[in-house]
This record gives C-alpha cells, structure tokens and sequence, in this order.
C-alpha cells in the first residue's frame, strides 16, 4: 500500500491516542485537528492532500459536516467513531467504529477501504466505455490528440461540456486550456486559463478530484456564473508528475455521482500515461 494521509478531528483528551494508535502503521500520515471547523479549512489548504477523514462523534455535530462536505469531496473515505452506535451506518459515512482501538478496529478500517478501492478501480477498468477509451488514446496523433480524444470520450459519456486544462508553469501554477467539447457558446466563453483560486488550479495542487455546484467553493466560473450547474474536476499526472486537469459539466445541479468520478480518474490516469510517453518520446 502506498501512503495514506489521514485526517483526525477528535477533541483534545483523546487526540494523542489516535496519533499513536495510527502513526504505528508506517504507511499512514496523520494530522490531528481538534475543532470540527478546522476540517473544511484542512481538506481546502492547498498543500495538503487527504484520502480518509476519521470524524470523533463526541467532538460534536459530525452527521451535519459529513453531509456537508459529501458531495464535494466524493473520493473522499469518511470514518465516523461512534461508540453508542448501535446499528446501521448514519449520514454519508464510508464507515462507522464504535471500538476503534480495539484489536486495531480502526486500522482495519482504514486498510480496507483503501484496498477495496484499488479492486474498485481495477474492475472499472474492464468497463467497455473504458476499453474503447484506451484503444482510442493509443491511435491519437501527438499529446494534442491524445486530450481531444480524451475530452470527446468524456463527452460521449453524457456530459454537457468537458474541458482539459494543462499545466504550462509550475511556480506559479497555471494552466491553460487545450481542448474542449460542447456547445459553441459555452466552448466561446469558457475561461482560457486557470486562476489562482479556482477549482482547475486547486485540484492539481492537490492531486485530488473534486465536485462543486452553485455556491461551493472553490469553483469553475461557468458554474458560479451560472452557465452550467455542476462540475467534476479530476488530476491528470503520472509517476509524481502532473499535467493538468480534466473537467467535465452537467446543466443539472448534483447530477455527478462517486462513480461517474472514478471512471473519469481512470481515463485522466490513461491520459497522464499518455502525455508521459509523448514527452519521453
């Protein structure tokens, strides 16, 4: 298993044991975090990535921020501790641990969901849609083929405008868009390059995929400008380098599910491979 970065939030009296419970594990990264306000402003500090989010039930309110930062963050594994659970799994949580350091209740937790999502993404990978992707990147002429090929599949898969912006400069980041697929006039008035704070330039510093609709932030400016009412964003990169990031939209607000995402990851990955093996040459 590759590294896993954790974020705790649990109140002060217990924060120690849960550091020490899962630094133990040489391939978990913990931050601790001791006020539930704190996590939005973790999962959003843009030089920090997270992969499973462990929510202490006594800290207070988790079910109302499990909803809330859900559907923003839809790859993101969710944890609850509950130890007065008694059935059930409530909210939104991936999971739920009513003894976490017993027998290393927790751990196991962690380690299973991480390696159910690498037989996720291996069994994706058979999905016909998928396959007819690849064979298409391969026959692409040059790297900008191979992101039209790339924004045309993601378009044919039900979108209503898709987007791919490549990293042209890494300090500081920026990134400009290089093909695109969908109505003219979206296509016309779809931002040219990324700013500093918008969604294309937050998912690439993060290496992390992420969903906004109206309101959330950060954004694309066809959705806070109300042009198209939902967006998914995911990294391109390969081998620890990143190239961009693909974007697709729906008119429908909250109409981009967990699922849509993962597949969209796996066809970003084939891209990042894609644009490796065109640089290399």
């Amino acid at each position: 298993m590759t590294s896993v970065e954790i974020l705790v939030a649990a109140r002060r009296e217990v924060a120690n044991q849960y550091y020490k419970n899962l630094s133990a594990q040489p391939d978990f990264r913990v931050q601790i975090v001791s006020a539930l306000e704190d996590v939005p402003d973790t999962l959003a500090d843009q030089s920090k990535h997270v992969d499973i989010l462990v929510l202490d039930n006594q800290i207070g309110h988790t079910f109302e921020l499990v909803n809330e930062i859900r559907h923003s963050y839809p790859r993101l594994f969710i944890i609850l501790v509950d130890e007065e659970a008694d059935f059930g799994m409530p909210g939104r949580a991936d999971e739920i641990s009513t003894d976490p350091f017993k027998d290393n209740d927790l751990i196991r937790r962690i380690t299973k969901l991480m390696s159910d999502r690498q037989l996720e993404t291996l069994r994706a990978d058979s999905l016909p849609a998928v396959r007819q992707f690849a064979k298409e990147l391969r026959h692409a002429a040059g790297e900008g083929g191979k992101q039209q090929v790339t924004v045309t599949a993601c378009k044919n898969l039900g979108y209503d405008y898709v987007a791919f912006y490549r990293m042209v400069n890494a300090n500081p980041i920026t990134l400009v868009l290089k093909a695109q697929d969908g109505p003219a006039p979206i296509q016309a008035v779809s931002p040219k390059e990324s700013e500093a704070q918008d969604l294309i330039t937050w998912v690439l510093q993060h290496g992390q995929s992420r969903v906004a609709g109206s309101g959330d932030t950060p954004n694309h400016p066809l959705v806070t400008k109300g042009r198209l009412g939902a967006v998914a964003c995911v990294p391109v990169s390969f081998s620890g380098n990143r190239y961009g990031v693909l974007a697709v939209f729906r008119e429908e607000a909250g109409s981009i599910s967990e699922e849509q995402v993962m597949h969209l990851e796996l066809m970003a990955a084939q891209l990042g491979s894609a644009i490796s093996k065109e640089l290399i040459g």
